[in-house]
């Protein structure tokens, strides 16, 4: 019997979280949290209750994963994960079948690899981070925790990205460019490594 897990979050990001975990078919989706939507379901699956029901829920489920999603600032995941971290919860790395991890790629816990994305060799990814649909992450790149790479996005070999970065659609980032915490890289920007560009 497959392992049962709770979504923290039930937003546009979570329907797209739901449909990696079916396909990756290594838990049972048992619900979803949520502030606003308690009683209702998403994509046919309750949500049991909002963040104060966190710690009652942590009784009878082991596993949980922060499916808010991250656009202008990290501050909501990262309260999420450090919540669901003191409470206990399991915070596994789910990838989708449909995305590339190379054996010589690290991934930490909490983190999701959506549809399509490729990540080369000799790459790592922190905690609680999302690597969207199609997004790809070049040999000898490092990405911190708490990070959003979103679809299409590009970071080029030997980039080292902070934490807390938001790298946006289809945004390319040179090689070999340092990217300090908390940074916002737009949509569709060629981020060159100036940040006062």
């Amino acid at each position: 019997m497959k392992p049962k897990i709770i979504l923290v979050g039930g937003g546009g990001h979570c329907t797209s979280c739901i449909d990696v975990i079916e396909q990756e078919n290594k838990f049972q989706i048992a619900g979803v949290v949520d502030t606003q939507k308690y009683g209702e379901h998403l994509l046919g699956y309750p949500v049991l209750g909002d963040d104060k029901d966190l710690a009652g829920l942590r009784k009878s489920y082991e596993y949980a994963l922060v499916t808010v999603g991250q656009i202008q600032t990290s501050a909501i995941r990262i309260k999420l994960y450090q919540q669901l971290s003191l409470l206990g919860f399991s915070l596994p790395t789910i990838i989708s079948p449909r995305a590339y991890v190379s054996k010589h790629a690290v991934i930490l816990d909490g983190s999701i690899i959506m549809h399509d994305a490729l990540i080369n060799a000799h790459t790592s990814v922190g905690s609680n981070c999302i690597i969207n649909t199609k997004a790809l992450i070049e040999h000898d790149s490092k990405i911190g925790s708490h990070c959003h790479i979103s679809t299409g996005a590009i970071v080029n070999g030997g980039v080292v990205v902070g934490n807390g970065v938001f790298i946006g659609s289809n945004a390319v980032v040179k090689h070999s460019v340092q990217i300090s915490d908390n940074f916002f890289i737009r949509a569709a920007d060629l981020f060159s490594g100036d940040e006062n560009e």
